[in-house]
Protein backbone atom coordinates (compact mmCIF):
# COMPACT_ATOMS: atom_id res chain seq x y z
CA UNK A 1 0.00 0.00 0.00
CA UNK A 2 1.28 3.94 -0.62
CA UNK A 3 1.84 5.55 2.31
CA UNK A 4 -0.82 7.78 3.19
CA UNK A 5 -1.01 11.73 1.90
CA UNK A 6 -1.32 13.82 4.45
CA UNK A 7 -4.83 14.65 6.34
CA UNK A 8 -7.24 17.25 6.59
CA UNK A 9 -7.91 17.75 10.29
CA UNK A 10 -10.80 19.84 11.85
CA UNK A 11 -10.84 20.43 15.25
CA UNK A 12 -14.40 22.46 16.35
CA UNK A 13 -13.76 24.71 19.99
CA UNK A 14 -16.66 25.41 21.15
CA UNK A 15 -17.20 29.21 22.61
CA UNK A 16 -15.46 29.01 26.07
CA UNK A 17 -18.10 30.87 28.08
CA UNK A 18 -20.30 27.87 27.08
CA UNK A 19 -18.00 24.61 26.84
CA UNK A 20 -17.58 21.93 29.41
CA UNK A 21 -19.63 22.66 31.53
CA UNK A 22 -20.02 19.48 33.56
CA UNK A 23 -16.29 20.37 34.39
CA UNK A 24 -17.36 24.10 36.25
CA UNK A 25 -15.14 24.05 39.66
CA UNK A 26 -12.57 22.02 38.43
CA UNK A 27 -10.05 25.08 37.87
CA UNK A 28 -10.40 26.35 41.09
CA UNK A 29 -11.45 24.04 43.92
CA UNK A 30 -15.20 23.71 42.62
CA UNK A 31 -15.78 28.09 42.91
CA UNK A 32 -16.53 27.98 39.37
CA UNK A 33 -15.13 31.58 38.82
CA UNK A 34 -16.17 31.69 34.85
CA UNK A 35 -12.62 32.84 33.77
CA UNK A 36 -10.75 30.06 35.55
CA UNK A 37 -13.34 27.66 33.89
CA UNK A 38 -12.48 29.01 30.70
CA UNK A 39 -9.09 29.10 30.87
CA UNK A 40 -9.70 25.04 31.33
CA UNK A 41 -11.48 25.07 28.67
CA UNK A 42 -9.07 26.97 26.51
CA UNK A 43 -6.01 24.81 28.25
CA UNK A 44 -8.05 20.93 26.99
CA UNK A 45 -7.88 22.52 23.36
CA UNK A 46 -4.07 24.09 23.41
CA UNK A 47 -3.02 20.62 24.41
CA UNK A 48 -4.84 18.95 21.76
CA UNK A 49 -3.45 20.92 19.52
CA UNK A 50 -0.47 20.77 20.11
CA UNK A 51 -0.31 17.26 20.14
CA UNK A 52 -1.78 17.24 16.77
CA UNK A 53 0.65 19.63 15.53
CA UNK A 54 3.47 17.27 16.75
CA UNK A 55 1.76 13.98 14.35
CA UNK A 56 2.53 12.99 11.79
CA UNK A 57 0.41 12.49 8.60
CA UNK A 58 -1.43 15.94 9.56
CA UNK A 59 -1.37 18.32 6.49
CA UNK A 60 -3.53 21.27 6.95
CA UNK A 61 -4.88 21.77 10.62
CA UNK A 62 -7.97 23.83 10.92
CA UNK A 63 -9.88 24.71 13.88
CA UNK A 64 -13.21 26.06 14.27
CA UNK A 65 -14.46 28.36 16.43
CA UNK A 66 -16.26 31.91 17.04
CA UNK A 67 -14.81 32.50 20.24
CA UNK A 68 -12.44 35.60 19.96
CA UNK A 69 -10.02 34.23 22.44
CA UNK A 70 -9.90 30.87 20.68
CA UNK A 71 -8.92 32.65 17.55
CA UNK A 72 -6.48 35.10 19.05
CA UNK A 73 -4.91 32.42 21.15
CA UNK A 74 -4.19 29.51 19.12
CA UNK A 75 -3.77 32.19 15.87
CA UNK A 76 -0.71 33.37 17.67
CA UNK A 77 1.05 29.74 17.39
CA UNK A 78 0.02 29.32 13.71
CA UNK A 79 -3.09 27.59 13.83
CA UNK A 80 -5.76 28.40 11.23
CA UNK A 81 -8.97 29.11 12.73
CA UNK A 82 -12.23 30.21 10.93
CA UNK A 83 -15.52 31.00 12.76
CA UNK A 84 -18.61 28.65 12.69
CA UNK A 85 -20.87 28.49 9.67
CA UNK A 86 -24.41 29.22 9.48
CA UNK A 87 -25.48 26.05 11.37
CA UNK A 88 -24.82 25.73 14.67
CA UNK A 89 -23.65 22.67 16.50
CA UNK A 90 -20.91 20.09 16.95
CA UNK A 91 -22.02 18.21 13.74
CA UNK A 92 -22.28 21.34 11.77
CA UNK A 93 -18.84 22.57 12.83
CA UNK A 94 -17.10 18.92 11.83
CA UNK A 95 -18.91 19.33 8.20
CA UNK A 96 -18.51 23.11 7.97
CA UNK A 97 -14.66 22.52 8.17
CA UNK A 98 -14.88 19.37 5.99
CA UNK A 99 -16.40 21.11 3.24
CA UNK A 100 -13.53 24.04 3.18
CA UNK A 101 -11.16 20.83 3.10
CA UNK A 102 -12.47 19.40 0.36
CA UNK A 103 -12.36 15.93 0.15
CA UNK A 104 -9.90 15.50 -2.50
CA UNK A 105 -7.52 13.85 0.28
CA UNK A 106 -8.37 11.82 3.23
CA UNK A 107 -10.03 14.25 6.33
CA UNK A 108 -10.57 13.67 9.87
CA UNK A 109 -12.20 15.11 12.88
CA UNK A 110 -10.78 14.94 16.21
CA UNK A 111 -12.52 16.38 19.72
CA UNK A 112 -10.82 19.27 21.05
CA UNK A 113 -10.70 17.79 24.58
CA UNK A 114 -8.32 15.55 24.31
CA UNK A 115 -5.54 16.70 26.96
CA UNK A 116 -3.66 13.46 27.78
CA UNK A 117 -2.79 12.96 23.63
CA UNK A 118 0.69 12.20 22.16
CA UNK A 119 1.68 13.31 18.74
CA UNK A 120 2.46 9.34 17.87
CA UNK A 121 -1.32 8.05 19.48
CA UNK A 122 -2.65 10.17 16.47
CA UNK A 123 0.44 9.39 13.78
CA UNK A 124 -0.41 5.60 14.62
CA UNK A 125 -4.87 6.12 14.72
CA UNK A 126 -4.88 8.21 10.93
CA UNK A 127 -2.02 5.27 9.56
CA UNK A 128 -4.59 2.52 10.68
CA UNK A 129 -7.53 4.69 9.15
CA UNK A 130 -5.79 5.15 5.67
CA UNK A 131 -4.77 0.72 6.27
CA UNK A 132 -8.65 0.48 6.13
CA UNK A 133 -9.10 2.84 3.76
CA UNK A 134 -7.80 0.71 1.54
CA UNK A 135 -9.69 -2.08 2.79
CA UNK A 136 -12.54 -0.59 1.24
CA UNK A 137 -13.86 1.02 4.42
CA UNK A 138 -15.22 4.63 3.17
CA UNK A 139 -14.47 6.00 7.10
CA UNK A 140 -12.86 4.95 10.64
CA UNK A 141 -13.08 5.97 13.48
CA UNK A 142 -12.04 5.76 17.26
CA UNK A 143 -13.90 4.82 19.98
CA UNK A 144 -13.40 6.82 23.33
CA UNK A 145 -12.46 4.91 26.83
CA UNK A 146 -15.70 4.23 27.68
CA UNK A 147 -16.48 2.47 24.00
CA UNK A 148 -19.61 4.55 23.27
CA UNK A 149 -18.36 7.97 22.13
CA UNK A 150 -16.59 9.00 19.55
CA UNK A 151 -12.51 10.69 19.73
CA UNK A 152 -12.00 10.56 15.90
CA UNK A 153 -13.40 10.18 12.75
CA UNK A 154 -11.64 10.02 9.31
CA UNK A 155 -13.12 9.87 6.09
CA UNK A 156 -11.28 8.71 2.78
CA UNK A 157 -10.43 10.92 -0.20
CA UNK A 158 -13.60 11.28 -2.10
CA UNK A 159 -15.90 10.16 0.63
CA UNK A 160 -17.79 13.14 2.55
CA UNK A 161 -17.27 13.33 6.37
CA UNK A 162 -20.05 11.79 8.03
CA UNK A 163 -20.08 13.33 11.74
CA UNK A 164 -22.47 11.87 13.93
CA UNK A 165 -20.72 12.64 17.40
CA UNK A 166 -23.01 13.05 20.87
CA UNK A 167 -24.61 10.47 22.37
CA UNK A 168 -23.47 6.94 21.70
CA UNK A 169 -21.82 7.94 18.50
CA UNK A 170 -19.60 5.17 18.48
CA UNK A 171 -22.71 3.07 17.48
CA UNK A 172 -24.07 5.62 15.33
CA UNK A 173 -20.68 5.78 12.63
CA UNK A 174 -20.63 1.88 13.36
CA UNK A 175 -24.19 1.64 11.60
CA UNK A 176 -23.26 4.38 8.98
CA UNK A 177 -20.88 2.21 7.83
CA UNK A 178 -17.23 2.95 9.47
CA UNK A 179 -14.49 1.05 10.44
CA UNK A 180 -13.52 0.93 14.29
CA UNK A 181 -9.62 1.59 14.82
CA UNK A 182 -7.78 -0.75 17.27
CA UNK A 183 -5.01 0.12 18.63
CA UNK A 184 -3.72 1.38 22.25
CA UNK A 185 -3.88 5.08 22.20
CA UNK A 186 -5.13 5.66 25.85
CA UNK A 187 -4.62 9.50 25.44
CA UNK A 188 -6.23 9.38 22.03
CA UNK A 189 -9.17 8.07 24.01
CA UNK A 190 -9.34 9.71 26.61
CA UNK A 191 -11.94 12.81 26.17
CA UNK A 192 -12.60 15.37 29.19
CA UNK A 193 -16.34 16.17 29.74
CA UNK A 194 -16.12 15.53 34.10
CA UNK A 195 -13.82 15.85 36.74
CA UNK A 196 -13.29 11.97 36.59
CA UNK A 197 -12.63 12.26 33.37
CA UNK A 198 -9.95 14.80 34.21
CA UNK A 199 -8.20 12.62 36.92
CA UNK A 200 -8.04 9.86 34.79
CA UNK A 201 -6.37 12.23 31.98
CA UNK A 202 -4.41 13.04 34.75
CA UNK A 203 -2.88 9.67 35.52
CA UNK A 204 -1.95 9.28 31.98
CA UNK A 205 0.04 12.85 31.85
CA UNK A 206 -1.23 16.15 31.00
CA UNK A 207 -0.19 18.31 28.49
CA UNK A 208 1.08 21.89 30.22
CA UNK A 209 -1.22 24.20 29.31
CA UNK A 210 -3.79 21.84 31.50
CA UNK A 211 -1.45 20.61 34.03
CA UNK A 212 -0.58 24.52 35.00
CA UNK A 213 -4.37 25.86 34.86
CA UNK A 214 -4.88 23.16 37.58
CA UNK A 215 -1.59 23.53 38.92
CA UNK A 216 -0.52 27.14 38.75
CA UNK A 217 2.43 27.49 41.14
CA UNK A 218 4.26 23.71 39.42
CA UNK A 219 7.92 24.76 39.04
CA UNK A 220 7.43 24.37 35.39
CA UNK A 221 4.39 26.44 35.09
Amino acid sequence: MTPPPPFGLVVPVKVLAAAKTRLRGAADDGVGEPSAHARLALALAHDTIAAVRGASGVGRLLVVSSDPVVAAELGAVGVEVVPDGPVAGLNAAYRHGAGLLGTDGPVAALQADLPALRPQELTAALAAAWVAFGHGAPAAFCADAEGTGTTLLAAAPGQPLDPRFGDGSAAAHRTAGAQELVGDWPGLRRDVDTPDDLRAAAELGLGPHTRCVLAPTSPDC
